[in-house]
């Protein structure tokens, strides 16, 4: 069972999650910036985590389990971004996971004609910036912080269980 402070910091994970989804939403929809394939990656991290908060709430069983499992999503996440980061700096060439296409699978002069009319958006190109810092930027240091916090809710979650 979780003490107050545990579940403190899953609902503010939670929080967190909920809050990076929606601007990631906003940001490509509303506003029209599309993001790459490695930022598409990068939101799996933060749908997983509402998911599995939510699953922790509800079974109220294995807790410490979820909260390692969360722990390995956002150092995921932070491996991610820094190879993103990496990539748009210029450190780490791009690799197929940014979505360079193979035109020699394309058969047909349509399909050919298709590939050219779509909108792909490389790795290495920041299209949108906040406070100058690329999503990937931002990323990283969320990733962090929510490693931070789970960090404390394990530890917090040890103390109640000696």
């Amino acid at each position: 069972m979780l003490n107050l402070k545990s579940s403190l910091y899953l609902k503010t994970i939670f929080t967190i999650s909920l809050i990076s989804i929606i601007t990631a939403y906003f940001i490509e929809y509303a506003l029209g910036y599309q993001p790459c394939n490695l930022c598409l990656i990068e939101r799996i991290p933060y749908g997983l985590s509402i998911v599995l908060i939510f699953v922790i709430f509800i079974i109220k069983r294995n807790e410490k389990f979820f909260i390692l499992l969360l722990t390995l999503i956002f150092t995921f996440s932070f491996l991610i971004s820094i190879y993103h980061l990496g990539i748009e700096q210029g450190f780490i060439e791009e690799s197929s996971v940014c979505g360079l296409k193979n035109t020699a699978e394309s058969i047909s002069k349509e399909e050919i004609l298709k590939q050219l009319n779509e909108i792909n958006i490389s790795c290495k190109d920041v299209t949108f910036r906040i406070f100058g810092l690329s999503l990937t930027s931002i990323n990283i240091f969320i990733s962090l912080i929510i490693i931070f916090i789970l960090t404390k809710t394990y530890i917090s979650y040890e103390k109640i269980k000696s």
